[in-house]
């Protein structure tokens, strides 16, 4: 295995890459606003991530402004009480950090510094490079990298590894093939992972739509997940082309054509973010609070891209990973260049192989 190295996220995602579709110079930069903001909105919150106690997080960290070292004791991580037991021993994907697992009070991300991103990210990353790679949506490839990052924790050094990658290696070490191993889902970090699927096909929203879904069907199966993507990607295309979020969002909610909408997001603007996310709504993983979450988010903050990020990281629960797909949207609503330099220069490093 090659020693890991460090390349700017930024750098990562700064151009369309060479076997990527061209498009437009207006789409290509919603296109690297949409990938940098998701990872903007996961490494903004990461410190903060899964906090459920906003007093806690405020005495902890104050009000989060911009990138942060993780601090132990997590006050609310259920790490105490997590387990896994890897099928294998060749197929043990906690690494050296499983001996945190069991413990109290520690930091699911624990490993990261300031501005660096959750394994959710780097996942997405995979997907990224696999379409690039394979000049369109590839399962088998993508599978291929996702199977390798899980089993090298140094490529991402996280400490927390959801359900979805726990449940995908258990029936891998069952015999499974890989393309059959997702379980049912319900977490918002499935919708994360899918988007870069999604943006590859920035001008074909129709072929995007159908190679995001199956991408996210690869790690995060079910139609609770199907109808959450759904919902996102009935956004994300339009403003793409250049309509305005805020409005397609109207037009959505007036339509109402998926569930997601079904909630009085336009009444919840009268209120402040404290009384509809963790009021009306759960600050929890699920999709079924966390998407109508973003839209309320996406749809207050839709020309005010920085000002979203920092409302949501400040909200706690699964802030990271509802960060993500905020930022997506507010970043293709917005362009590149509206993300403040502070953090576009200080987004964290990515460890690779040489």
């Amino acid at each position: 295995m090659g020693k890991a190295i460090h390349r700017s996220l930024p750098d990562v995602y700064s151009d369309v890459e060479q076997n990527t579709p061209v498009i437009s110079l207006g789409t290509r930069d919603r296109v690297r606003g949409a990938l940098v903001g998701a990872r903007i909105g996961d490494a903004l919150a990461m410190p903060v991530h899964w906090y459920y106690d906003r007093v806690a997080l405020r005495h902890d960290y104050g009000r989060v402004t911009d990138f942060l070292e993780p601090r132990e004791p997590h006050p609310g991580s259920i790490l105490w009480r997590s387990r896994w037991e890897a099928p294998t021993p060749e197929l043990d994907i906690l690494g050296p950090d499983r001996r945190f697992w069991g413990a109290r009070g520690i930091h699911y991300h624990r490993n990261l510094k300031a501005g660096e991103n959750t394994l959710t990210m780097h996942v997405a990353e995979e997907a990224w490079r696999s379409v690039n790679a394979c000049r369109g949506h590839d399962g088998a490839d993508f599978l291929r990298r996702y199977i390798g990052l899980l089993l090298d924790p140094s490529r991402h050094r996280d400490t927390y590894i959801e359900e979805c990658h726990r449940g995908f290696f258990t029936n891998l070490g069952r015999g499974r093939k890989p393309e059959k191993c997702a379980v049912e889902e319900k977490h918002v970090s499935g919708l994360a992972m899918m988007l870069p699927v999604a943006l590859y096909y920035a001008e074909r929203p129709s072929k995007g739509s159908e190679a995001a879904l199956a991408q996210l069907a690869l790690t995060h199966a079910g139609r609770k997940m199907r109808v959450a993507a759904e919902a996102i990607l009935s956004l994300l295309f339009p403003v793409l082309a250049g309509h305005d979020l805020a409005e397609v969002i109207r037009e959505e909610y007036a339509a109402q054509r998926n569930p997601h909408f079904g909630f009085p997001l336009l009444k919840w603007l009268e209120k402040s973010d404290e009384e509809v996310i963790g009021g009306k709504l759960s600050t929890a993983c699920y999709v079924e609070d966390a998407v109508p979450a973003i839209l309320y988010l996406a749809l207050k903050y839709s020309g005010c891209p920085e000002e979203g990020l920092i409302a949501n990281t400040n909200l706690g629960g699964d802030n990271a990973h509802r960060g993500a797909v905020l930022g997506a949207l507010l970043g293709a609503a917005n362009s590149f260049e509206r993300w403040p330099k502070r953090w576009t220069n200080a987004l964290g490093q990515s460890p690779k192989e040489e």
